[in-house]
């Protein structure tokens, strides 16, 4: 593993982790009415510390570009799940909560799972798969998902309406990263020219505004312990799948290493909800939920 990507990975995950944190403050004093639309987007705007949040996400993003332009988005994506660490820190100094031992165990395993992977896995880079169609029918696959999960949490009037939201916009993110290193190869490849020219930029301009909307519609209706860990979980398995299924990465494929990856998996996935349920996680007004369903009726 490089040094350098690695430094850059976890410098993605701290400024992502932050920026959620205060995103969600601002959020979930936005108008109800705003629920999955782009008005959402329009009013928090206005709020300095959805800008100072939104400004967090946006550098953890490029840090998190250039870290899959040097490695493999099945290293990268492990890394940048860490991200729920830092909203912990910072949750944990607005709320005084101490870390315990559930704060204690989900850091453990996040950790040892991001380890467990990475070296069981050994991501190594690989011909990228040229076929156009095998990158539309993952890419349609997973923004479908997406798609479908948004439509039931709009219809549900039950309580993990929002972690669906989480869901989708972890999936549509995962994409967005593999579109992101697509498009750092056709810039390095034919400078503007070549990426102006392909549609992978586009997708990812279309794509980065619908997973803001979803993920600030989840921010707005629900804790940040109901939607953070779900949008955490979701992103490195959607990154995984598009990093083998087309781009090109390559894992080890032996029992040994394969068992090491679901063990690293499951951990992940654990680690993330344990902290993602901490005390120190915003629980934010709890009758929201309840007004959004209300409306619904």
């Amino acid at each position: 593993m490089s040094v350098l990507v690695l430094i850059l990975a976890v410098s993605a995950a701290c400024c992502l982790g932050f920026g959620f944190v205060l995103q969600q403050n601002a959020a979930q004093r936005a108008p109800l009415s705003d629920f999955l639309s782009p008005r959402l987007l329009l009013d928090l705007v206005k709020v300095p510390r959805w800008l100072g949040g939104l400004g967090l996400m946006i550098v953890g993003m490029v840090l998190g570009a250039i870290a899959l332009g040097r490695g493999e988005i099945s290293l990268v994506e492990p890394l940048l799940a860490t991200n729920l660490l830092f909203a912990l820190a910072l949750s944990r100094r607005q709320t005084r909560q101490p870390l315990g031992r559930q704060g204690w165990c989900g850091l453990v395993l996040l950790a040892g799972g991001v380890t467990a992977f990475i070296l069981g896995g050994g991501p190594r880079a690989g011909s990228a798969v040229t076929d156009p169609l095998r990158h539309w029918l993952i890419i349609g696959i997973v923004v479908g998902l997406a798609l479908l999960l948004t439509t039931f949490a709009k219809r549900s009037r039950l309580s993990w309406g929002p972690v669906l939201l989480a869901v989708a916009a972890g999936l549509l993110y995962g994409v967005q990263d593999a579109l992101t290193r697509v498009s750092g190869q056709r810039f390095s490849a034919g400078g503007w020219t070549g990426l102006l020219t392909g549609w992978q930029p586009y997708g990812l301009l279309v794509i980065g505004i619908l997973g803001l909307i979803l993920v600030q519609s989840a921010f707005e209706t629900a804790p940040l312990r109901m939607s953070l860990p779900a949008l955490t979980a979701a992103e490195p398995l959607a990154g995984i799948a598009c990093g083998v299924g087309f781009l090109g990465d390559r894992l080890r494929t032996d029992v040994g290493a394969l068992t090491w990856e679901a063990a690293g998996l499951a951990a992940i996935v654990t680690g993330i909800v344990l902290l993602g349920l901490h005390p120190a996680m915003p629980c934010g007004p709890a009758v929201r939920t309840e007004q959004r369903h209300l409306q619904r009726r």
